[in-house]
């Protein structure tokens, strides 16, 4: 039961953590587009920006010829880059085949004279824009981005030639769906972004053509941990480099903050190519070079109460109980024979005395061997002791069997408690005299205590508590048994005291357990099986009273029969 428990938890916990894991992936594909969308706007801006604009001046007349020729005549119109730089953008920036890096928000020269007199710039933002311009400078130096644009890139090398391709992932498995998911979103980022042309799909460019523009499609570049969108525009023949560098850390908690009612753990880290690992699409934007961390699945916060849980309680319980009732049988039936064998070798014992009494007394008195007929009297009174001793435990076992089945025979009848004492006073006093005692009845009635009861069970409920009195209180002082009936509310009490021993705690555990005493204690105490005062109790409760151990008393023992008064 324990291995299938462990068994069934184990695979609950699985399903549960696969439900965590599908609700994660879920979620993290929600992410993705979101912030896809959240990224679309942002590039499609920068993606129809014109080529011009990177200049903080350029001549009105000659939008699309030349533009990147030094303006002689015409009006010069302000690049929009100059009044106000977009959000999410630090700074543009521009990189000439033999020149430096400028950007439309620092002019230079003459354009910054024309931008102060005309009030497009503030000088604060000169100086603002002057700063990141030099940090700029700094990562693109180490990146020879205008050599690496520049250059014309060679067809990608087959996988095969450099290592074994990878096994395709399986159509039903997570990365497969990934995969499927990045490809679905870059497709649309495309469709969003794309421009006229491809810079990398020309032909090579055989001879000059005044006026020939073409401009390249914006791709997202990690540099120094900077993050920079560039393209290459061709311009009469030269190559340009024109971009922006992208405030991450502003765009990075936009991103965070749009999604954090799906993934609240997320996090954002850099997806930088390695030229030994295989390119890694899953949960990668499609946008911007950038894999998105869901975290850990979450748990339910409370334990799930499915039926397997359920279930494996219920049979635990059943099992529990199975066992416990199992052991509560086997320990009510090794009980049961416990107390059978100190029955039987009990009533073995008080059996084998009167019998022994019996044979021995009989042989004498049939051989002649007793002399004298006082002897003889003497001899048949032991006889008939010992008769009525044989008979009591006969009895008392009798009444208790007829008790335990059931067909105790019982035919209850009015009786006066008073006249009821009186009549069986005789045979009690007798009792007591052979153990040296004195019978003394006290009637607190008035005659005025009337019961329905069986008075066979009265009588050997009375007969009971006096023997046993007289077996443990012999020789005590005062050498007394008070018998004291009485009356207390709707109830008749009849009180049986001796001033023996008392009793102890040992004993008034077992005091009414029946057979619960063995051969060598019936041996070393008082003779009897314990039989006694448990029937004594089962009689008094099957006459609708009880039987119970007087604690008011100081020394002896007394027991209170209580019995319930009928209607005057």
């Amino acid at each position: 039961m324990g291995w299938s428990s462990a068994i069934v938890l184990r695979l609950e916990q699985a399903e549960t953590a696969a439900q965590a894991q599908a609700a994660l992936e879920e979620n993290a594909r929600l992410a993705l587009w979101r912030m896809e969308s959240t990224l679309t706007p942002l590039l499609a801006r920068e993606s129809a920006r014109p080529y011009f604009q990177y200049r903080p001046f350029y001549p009105g007349g000659r939008a699309y010829a030349s533009m990147f020729a030094e303006p002689a005549t015409g009006s010069l119109l302000p690049s929009p880059l100059l009044r106000e730089t977009p959000s999410a953008v630090v700074l543009h920036f521009q990189l000439a085949p033999r020149g430096g890096v400028t950007s439309p928000q620092v002019p230079e020269g003459a354009f910054r004279e024309l931008a102060r007199s005309r009030g497009l710039v503030a000088p604060a933002s000169l100086s603002r824009g002057a700063l990141r311009l030099e940090e700029l400078k700094v990562v693109i130096g180490k990146t020879s981005l205008l050599e690496e644009a520049a250059r014309e890139r060679p067809p990608p090398a087959r996988p095969e030639a450099t290592r074994p391709a990878p096994l395709p992932p399986e159509p039903s498995s997570q990365k497969f769906k990934n995969i499927q998911e990045f490809q679905a979103r870059q497709q649309t980022s495309r469709q969003a972004n794309a421009p006229a042309r491809e810079l990398t799909a020309l032909p090579p460019v055989a001879t000059k053509i005044d006026g020939d523009v073409v401009e390249g499609a914006f791709a997202p570049l990690w540099t120094s941990g900077t993050l920079l969108l560039v393209r290459r525009v061709r311009v009469d023949g030269s190559t340009y480099i024109q971009g922006c560098w992208l405030d991450w850390p502003t765009l990075e908690g936009e991103l965070l903050g749009s999604i954090r009612d799906l993934l609240p753990e997320a996090r954002l880290e850099p997806a930088l190519p390695d030229a030994d690992a295989m390119p890694d699409e899953e949960r990668r934007l499609a946008t911007l070079p950038v894999r998105l961390l869901p975290g850990a699945p979450r748990a339910p916060s409370e334990p799930p109460r499915s039926p397997v849980r359920l279930s494996l309680v219920g049979a635990w319980v059943g099992l529990l109980l199975g066992a416990f009732s199992v052991a509560a049988l086997l320990q009510g039936v090794m009980a049961l024979s416990e107390r059978r064998r100190e029955f039987v070798s009990a009533v073995s014992h008080e059996l084998r005395t009167p019998l022994t009494t019996f044979r021995l007394y009989a042989d004498m008195l049939a051989g002649g061997m007793v002399a004298g007929e006082e002897k003889r009297q003497e001899y048949l009174a032991r006889l008939r002791l010992e008769a009525q001793r044989l008979s009591h435990l006969v009895e008392n076992v009798l009444f208790y069997s007829r008790l335990e089945s059931g067909r105790s025979g019982a035919v209850r009848e009015s009786i006066n408690l008073s006249v009821f004492l009186k009549e069986r006073v005789g045979p009690l006093a007798e009792r007591a005299e052979r153990a040296a005692l004195a019978l003394v009845v006290e009637d607190a009635t008035d005659g005025r205590a009337e019961v329905r009861a069986d008075g066979s069970a009265l009588e050997q409920i009375l007969q009971n508590l006096v023997d046993n009195s007289c077996k443990y209180a012999a020789r005590s002082e005062p050498s007394t048994i008070e018998v004291r009936l009485e009356r207390k509310g709707s109830q008749a009490l009849l009180r049986v005291r001796d001033h023996g021993p008392g009793l102890s705690a040992t004993d008034r555990r077992r005091l009414f357990r029946p057979f619960s005493k063995s051969d060598r204690e019936a041996a070393l105490s008082a003779p009897g099986v314990g039989l006694g005062l448990a029937l004594s109790r089962r009689l008094a409760r099957a006459q609708g009273g009880d039987l119970r151990v007087d604690d008011t008393v100081a020394t002896g023992a007394a027991f209170v029969v209580e019995l319930p008064l009928t209607a005057p």
